[in-house]
C-alpha cells in the first residue's frame, strides 16, 4: 500500500464488496483476498485481516437474514460439528507463499464459479447427514487454511445438492461463515498472527458495506450484473495471484 491514495481506492474497494457478498449472506474473505492480491498485501496479513473483515459483516448478514426468520437451523448443524474444529485445525497450518498462493487462486476461481452459478435451483431432497459431516470437515480445513469463512463453498453445495434454495442457502452460510471465520482466526492466532496498520480502517468501511448490503439482502432485488463483474474481478486476481 504504497501511496495514501492506493489506500483509499482499497477501503472504498472493501466496503463495496463488503455490501455484496453481505447482500448475498456471505462475509467476502475471497473478495478481500482478491483486492489484497490486487493491491500486493503482504501473505503475512492475508489470511487475519480477511478472516476479521468477514466476522464483521457475517455478523450482520446473520441478524438480517435472522430478523427476516429464513434461518433454518436444520440446515446448519450437520455442517458446523465437524468444520468448527476442522476450520480451527486448518488456521494453526503455516504455509510457504507459493502453496498459498495457489490454495487462494483456487479458492478465487470457485467463488467466481459461484458468482456465475444460476440461482433458480429449487430444494426438494433432506440434507444426507453423513455427507453433510464429511462435507463440513473438508470446507472447515480448506477454509481455515487459506483464511476464508466457506460460504462460497457450503452455498454451491446446498444448492446443486437440492438441499436449499439459493435464500435458504445465503441464511444458513451467514452463521456459518461467522463460526467458521471465528474458529480459523482462534487456529491463527494461537500460532501468532500479524495485523496491518490500515485493518482499522478497512473494518470501518467493511461494516459500513456489510450494513447497506444486509439491508439490501431483505430485497429480492435482481443482482446478477453486480455478481457477474465481481465474478471476472475474482478471475482475474487468481491469474495474478499465480503469476507473481
Amino acid at each position: 500500500m504504497p501511496t495514501d491514495f492506493a489506500l483509499v481506492i482499497f477501503i472504498v474497494l472493501v466496503g463495496m464488496v463488503a455490501a455484496l457478498y453481505s447482500s448475498v449472506g456471505h462475509g467476502g474473505a475471497s473478495g478481500y483476498l482478491a483486492i489484497m492480491a490486487l493491491f500486493g498485501v503482504s501473505a503475512l496479513f492475508m489470511r487475519p485481516s480477511a478472516l476479521i473483515l468477514n466476522i464483521l459483516v457475517s455478523t450482520l448478514a446473520t441478524i438480517a437474514f435472522a430478523k427476516a426468520g429464513q434461518f433454518r437451523w436444520r440446515l446448519l448443524w450437520p455442517f458446523i460439528v465437524t468444520s468448527i474444529p476442522f476450520a480451527f485445525w486448518g488456521g494453526t497450518f503455516t504455509i510457504d507463499e507459493l502453496a498459498f498462493k495457489i490454495a487462494v487462486a483456487f479458492t478465487l476461481l470457485l467463488a467466481a464459479a459461484r458468482l456465475f452459478m444460476p440461482q433458480h435451483a429449487r430444494a426438494n431432497k433432506p440434507i444426507a447427514i453423513l455427507d453433510a459431516l464429511a462435507c463440513g470437515a473438508a470446507i472447515g480445513f480448506l477454509s481455515g487454511l487459506v483464511g476464508v469463512g466457506g460460504g462460497i463453498f457450503l452455498t454451491p453445495l446446498l444448492i446443486l445438492c437440492a438441499w436449499a434454495t439459493p435464500r435458504e442457502a445465503a441464511a444458513v452460510s451467514a452463521p456459518f461463515i461467522l463460526l467458521n471465520s471465528l474458529a480459523a482466526l482462534g487456529g491463527i492466532m494461537s500460532q501468532g498472527a500479524q495485523f496491518p496498520s490500515w485493518l482499522w480502517w478497512a473494518c470501518a468501511a467493511a461494516l459500513v458495506g456489510g450494513w447497506f448490503g444486509s439491508k439490501w439482502s431483505a430485497s429480492s432485488t435482481s443482482q446478477t450484473k453486480l455478481r457477474i463483474l465481481l465474478g471476472v474481478v475474482l478471475l482475474i486476481a487468481a491469474v495474478k495471484f499465480v503469476a507473481v
